[in-house]
Order: C-alpha cells, then structure tokens, then sequence
C-alpha cells in the first residue's frame, strides 16, 4: 500500500493510492476521541451471571471444548460448578473493554 501525504491550506490530506481512499487529518482525530466499546462483553457477562450452569457465555465466545466442559462439570458436579461462569461473568464486567477482547476474543483465553 502507497500512501501519499500533502498539505492544504486547511488540513493534511493522506491517500493511499491503491484503493483510492482519502482520508483527512480531521476524520482521524475525530475517530481517536471515540472510547473503544467491545461488542461482546456484556452479553458474554450477562450470559456467564444468569445462564453459566449451560455454559452460553462460553460458547457465545466461540469456546466449544472448553463450553463442553463445562457442561460436563455441571453434570458432574450436580451444578456446583456453576460458580464458575457466574464468576467469570463478574469478571467480564469489571474489566476495561479493550482488555476484554485482547484477553478473550483476541487472545483466545478459554478459562479465568
């Protein structure tokens, strides 16, 4: 990808000359002032706190094995192991955004 940058008067312009996009200084900035939002995190939260004993959040993550296993130690356990999502769950929602989707979306961290 080439990417050309020239000044205006008004504002920084930057090309990239293989797709024909420009983008301007102005667009950038304004881009940067938005917080990051992870479009997973609640529902994975939520699913964790009121429906963890059927492991949701996990396969709503994308984790079959380890939602399997889940499901597996819940019957085992006669459902004693539903701590285990409800405490995820609570995790998921204090932790920032970001750090959400690099641990677990990005990262692929199955358990705790």
């Amino acid at each position: 990808m080439l990417l050309i940058e020239y000044y205006s008067p008004h504002y920084k312009v930057i090309k990239m000359e293989n797709y024909g996009y420009t983008k301007t200084e102005n667009d950038i900035n304004q881009q940067a002032n938005v917080p990051y939002r992870s479009e997973k995190k609640i529902p994975a939260a939520l699913l964790g706190i009121l429906v963890g004993w059927l492991a949701l959040n996990k396969f709503y993550l994308g984790y079959t094995k380890e939602g399997i296993i889940q499901l597996i130690l819940n019957l085992v356990t006669f459902g004693v192991a539903t701590i285990i999502p409800f405490i995820e769950g609570i995790l998921y929602l204090f932790m920032s955004d970001k750090q959400f989707d690099d641990t677990y979306v990005y990262g692929k961290k199955g358990w705790l």
